[in-house]
């Protein structure tokens, strides 16, 4: 009979992706990983493999908690609208507090450190933006079957270009741009939903 675990896996897989989310893939060295997620290199090999399958798992992880917190944001608020102007304020408002950790979004993250280059991350971060896309699109057309948007709108492109600002705005807000800059783009990506009126 095998020994069982002597760690919780949820909490290692979070404190393991809490170290990524910060340092990203390549700077994480395995003393960070097996400090943080207070386990010994054996342990984590035996449980997650090696340090791009623990990646590979955290971004699995998050990608699927993210992915309902987006899903729940929209369910739970009557307007289609504000459900995006909270979203893309939030992202600006994360982004913007002073702070030495600028994390941004570990899936985008993901895209720019690791897609470009294993074709196993640009699969992994491509479906999570159809997968965000998918629930942009259900919300665009419950708006507009309760007339509070453009009847004229194509829900399934304006759903793609939604997911692109979202990851550009997400990038650019590593950079700490200007307010005004931030504000009138997302006002003017709001305004695609009047649907040219």
């Amino acid at each position: 009979m095998g020994r069982q675990r002597e760690f919780n896996t949820d909490k290692a897989l979070d404190a393991a992706m809490n170290i990524f989310w910060e340092k990203g893939f390549e700077a994480a060295s395995l003393r960070d990983l097996t400090n943080g997620m207070e386990i010994q290199r054996p342990s984590m090999y035996a449980a997650f493999g090696d340090k791009k399958e623990l990646f590979e798992a955290t971004l699995r992880r998050y990608n699927t908690w993210h992915a309902s917190q987006v899903r729940s944001r929209f369910q739970q608020s009557t307007s289609v609208r504000a459900a995006f102007r909270e979203l893309f304020e939030q992202i600006a408002a994360e982004e913007d507090e002073a702070t030495d950790i600028q994390r941004g979004c570990f899936c985008i993250n993901t895209m720019v450190e690791l897609a470009p280059h294993d074709p196993k991350f640009a699969i992994l971060t491509r479906e999570h933006q159809m997968y965000l896309a998918a629930i942009f699109q259900e919300a665009i057309k419950r708006g507009q079957q309760g007339g509070e948007l453009s009847g004229v709108l194509n829900p399934e492109a304006l759903a793609d270009y939604l997911v692109v600002y979202m990851v550009g705005l997400t990038v650019m807000m590593k950079s700490k741009p200007d307010h005004v800059f931030i504000r009138q783009s997302i006002e003017m990506t709001l305004s695609l939903f009047d649907g040219g009126r």
